[in-house]
């Protein structure tokens, strides 16, 4: 049994871009993510359920105003699906456990690093930083983030 889960007492504690994001789908402006610009060694948990879902090595800037990430830091956290919402055709993220909107995945990344752009939303995560990992119960994790 997992760890993570979607629980209502943090949804409801959630500030209204934060439930915006996650719960209604919703995007928050470029350039506007507390994690836009982040460029400290650590992870990126669901805010919902604290599931691990991108590493801060994965991170880079892709010009678009959001976090930009190659991969996810565990591939069964992260959900995608075909969203075909404002007359054009993406692929959503999602978090598995917490089912929270993170953003969307798009084949234009790097091509040296897979070529994928996971295109996500500040609002829908929580940022661990590396010294901090073990004490969140994140040390199993520490050999995927670059320090």
């Amino acid at each position: 049994m997992s760890r993570y889960e979607r629980r209502p007492e943090i949804i409801e504690s959630l500030t209204p871009e934060q439930h915006y994001v996650t719960q209604e789908n919703g995007t928050e402006r470029p350039w506007s993510g507390e994690y836009n610009t982040n460029k400290r060694a650590g992870i990126y948990v669901d805010i919902v359920s604290g599931e691990p879902l991108f590493a801060s090595s994965d991170k880079y800037e892709s010009g678009c105003g959001w976090p930009s990430f190659t991969k996810p830091l565990v591939t069964n956290h992260v959900v995608e699906l075909p969203d075909h919402s404002l007359g054009m055709t993406r692929t959503e993220v999602r978090s598995a456990y917490g089912d929270s909107h993170l953003g969307h995945v798009f084949p234009d990344g790097p091509a040296d690093r897979g070529g994928l752009r996971y295109c996500i939303n500040s609002a829908a995560l929580r940022f661990i930083p590396l010294e901090e990992m073990e004490a969140e119960g994140y040390g199993d994790l520490l050999p995927q983030v670059d320090g």
